[in-house]
């Protein structure tokens, strides 16, 4: 049985596989010989960006990764596991799945959501809740239009079959995104903590079992296209685009949840990014065994596969399971029952080697370690340098910017914006009331509301990332993104907790865009410290660009969990009744940088980020909060994207009622009424609560200011009248559908 020789591979050969000339010799040298197609097959995709974050690690390393609720550090299993109370786990992670949906909007984006819920499942929680980050171009392109339809249909088709409610999410357009859209999906779950499985393979003669749907030739190689630059041929690398069926990862979902629950179970990983592959080498490293795997016994959809397509596919609703030796009819008892493959493929080996049988053929023989983040992987520091950009931002000056005579257009450009209008029109295709958990339905809030049951307790989630404060100062704009997420759980009356991240970035070989990615990971660093929300894990996406129209803006999402330990602290945006008082909690600052109104109405594409502090940040959340605890403020809601005038709107729409305000006559009122400055709210208090609230923002020597209050309907500033809630209202609801139709 002597390893199969097929056709003579070369450098040439492995840099066709997106292999670099000192990797191939690396590979030799791991193995002791010239690998053969197959197994270089197996490094091209184990030691592509996507699996092994070999531009990237050096510095996720930097991230905090510890905190008093860790379950499960970084990178140690499928997903983020953090302590939330009542013996409560909640399992979370954001991918990205974008280029699969720049070239098949529909299925690239379904199989995203189909690839986020495996991993929270196999983990042993279940999903809860859903949301997702999306990132498109010039909303008034063709392309454009054919692109978000296609990615919202597909999560909303596969999300709503599979049963989790979507409970959140943000979309965002720009020029940038025009060739490379940007699809983050989440997903969490929940479980009780001492009941989570593990990416684990151990104990000698232990069966291997792949279970779920049968293997196609989709996805083949899919880990090294997203390891790429979109270029204009990128759309005949369909095959690497995979197929989802939410009916059959519902049916894996109970079945997983059903093995577990017997106790049979070693270990459990599903097959994601390069396919059994990355299941059995990253099982296996972690487990320090070895494995052999039999390939003809793997269920198939096309005849005749060859043994490098099976072992790279990227087929969908699959997972690797090692079980108790002994306990095999078990499994395949739950397996039947559900109606799924179930078929054992192999058995655990001690040692480190993987050995890939085809009949009674070896066709590849390779130590798991040397395949894995950690072990063999390479890991490389690339150079980095200043874009000249960044010097023409910090140049800009808000006295170099007229400010209109008329600010109401102004502010009906904003409500109409692709970027801040309702995206109702999104949403509503999603079903976000399945499981009967999701709060925020019918009380909007900044974050996600997520109920759990039998408990006084809840969760919140949101997604956040403002990519123009980012490309503007990626260390400033990133830390920014983080603060803007804990604005939001502390909004909804809950105390951050943990992130994930999806990191969005164009090419690492791309001095400018490393330096980017750099300088935001040194900005999350700093604010992640700062909340006290340690790095649960995530993903690095790089190579988002294209040979035409260069990189995206560099987009580090960051997902957010926060824990409300009572359900009576929830929180929402809304105002409540005619005669409560408005007050804005934050400095008010002269500055309209990198806003909305700047970019959009001035189209002015260079200035710096917006004004942010990061300890007057801090401290002002912390005061919100106390706030919102003792039961001082009626709604809550922070100030970002169009801001405060945006703000105001957005809180009265859900009641219909209106505000009458006065501006600050120390700033602009451009800039104070749409200036994105960081680190305010907006609450409401009533009459009673007032001398109480104000003392306790006095003791807390925080800046606030008392606007005006809540009115019938009417938007009122400056003892101006800008029109009726209810007829902004109208247009902002219909903007995004309109600009689609």
């Amino acid at each position: 049985m002597s390893l199969t020789a097929e056709k003579v591979v070369t450098v040439d050969t492995a840099r066709e596989l997106g292999l670099l000339p000192e990797e191939f010799e690396k590979i030799k040298d791991y193995l002791g010989r010239t690998p053969n197609f197959t197994e270089l097959s197996i490094y091209s995709v184990m030691w592509s960006e996507h699996c092994s974050y070999k531009n990237s690690i050096s510095w996720l390393k930097t991230l905090p990764k510890d905190g008093p609720h860790m379950l499960a550090q970084a990178g140690q299993e499928n997903a983020g596991l953090v302590a939330i109370g009542d013996g409560l786990a909640c399992a979370f992670k954001i991918e990205s799945h974008n280029h699969p949906s720049a070239i098949e909007p529909y299925q690239g984006a379904a199989t995203g959501v189909g690839g986020i819920n495996r991993d929270i499942f196999t983990m042993g929680a279940r999903p809860v809740a859903q949301l997702n980050s999306l990132r498109f171009g010039n909303i008034h392109l063709d392309k454009t239009k054919w692109l978000l339809k296609g990615v919202v249909k597909g999560i909303g088709d596969y999300g709503n079959a599979f049963g989790v409610p979507t409970v959140g999410g943000e979309l965002y357009f720009d020029d940038c995104y025009n060739v490379n859209p940007l699809v983050n999906a989440m997903s969490a779950g929940i479980v009780e903590v001492g009941k989570t499985i593990s990416a684990i393979s151990y104990g000698l003669g232990n069966p291997v079992f792949i279970v779920g749907s049968a293997t196609g030739k989709d996805g083949i190689h899919g880990a090294t296209f997203a390891s790429g630059d979109l270029h204009e041929d990128s759309a005949e690398d369909l095959p690497s685009v995979q197929v989802g069926d939410p009916f059959t990862e519902k049916l894996l979902l109970e079945a997983s949840l059903e093995l577990i629950e017997t106790g049979a179970v070693i270990g459990m990983q599903d097959m994601g990014a390069a396919g059994i592959i990355c299941s059995t080498s990253e099982m296996s490293a972690k487990g320090r065994h070895g494995m052999i795997i039999r390939l003809e016994r793997v269920p198939t959809r096309q005849k005749n596969m060859q043994a490098w397509e099976i072992l790279l596919s990227e087929s969908q609703e699959r997972m690797l399971v090692v079980v108790k030796k002994g306990r095999e009819a078990e499994v395949k008892r739950v397996f039947d029952k559900w109606d799924l493959n179930c078929v054992q493929i192999g058995e655990v080996t001690t040692g480190n080697q993987l050995k890939f049988y085809m009949e009674k053929e070896l066709v590849a023989d390779v130590p798991a370690d040397s395949l894995v983040l950690g072990g063999g992987a390479p890991v490389y520091q690339r150079e980095y340098s200043v874009p000249s950009y960044f010097y023409e931002s910090k140049r800009f000056s808000i006295d170099s910017v007229p400010e209109p005579e008329d600010l109401k257009s102004v502010a009906n450009f904003l409500l109409q914006h692709p970027n801040i209008c309702s995206r109702r029109y999104v949403y509503q295709q999603y079903d976000s009331m399945v499981g009967t958990v999701n709060m925020s339905t019918n009380a909007p809030s900044d974050a996600a509301v997520v109920n759990l049951k039998n408990t006084d307790r809840a969760i919140a989630l949101t997604v956040d990332c403002n990519s123009r404060y980012v490309y503007a100062d990626p260390e400033q704009g990133c830390a920014i993104a983080v603060a803007e997420a804990a604005r939001n759980i502390i909004c909804s009356g809950a105390e951050p907790s943990a992130i994930t991240n999806c990191l969005n970035f164009g090419n690492p070989y791309n001095k400018e865009v490393y330096w980017q990615f750099v300088n935001a990971i040194k900005g999350m660093g700093k604010a992640c410290r700062k909340f006290r929300t340690p790095v649960t894990g995530g993903n690095v996406s790089f190579y988002n660009q294209s040979s035409d129209e260069g990189p995206v803006f560099p987009t580090p999402t960051i997902g957010m969990l926060g824990v409300l330990e009572s359900k009576s602290h929830r929180m929402t945006l809304d105002f409540k009744k005619v005669g409560d008082s408005i007050f804005l909690i934050g400095e008010s600052v002269n500055d309209i940088a990198s806003s909305e109104y700047l970019y959009s109405w001035h189209k002015i594409k260079h200035s710096p980020a917006p004004y942010f502090d990061l300890d007057k940040e801090y401290k002002v959340q912390q005061v919100v909060r106390k706030l919102i605890l003792k039961g001082l403020v009626r709604s809550a809601h922070d100030v970002s994207d169009g801001g405060l005038f945006v703000t105001l709107v957005e809180s009265s729409m859900p009641r219909g009622l209106g505000f009458s305000i006065e501006t600050d006559f120390d700033c602009r009122a451009d800039a104070f009424l749409f200036g994105e400055a960081q680190g305010r709210f907006v609450v409401s208090v009533d009459e009673s609560n007032i001398d109480t609230f104000v003392a306790e923002l006095m003791n807390a020597d925080v800046e606030f200011a008392n606007l005006g209050t809540v009115n019938a309907g009417e938007m009122i500033i400056d003892e101006e009248n800008w029109g009726k809630v209810s007829e902004v209202a109208a247009a902002y609801d219909s903007a995004l559908e309109k600009q689609l139709s």
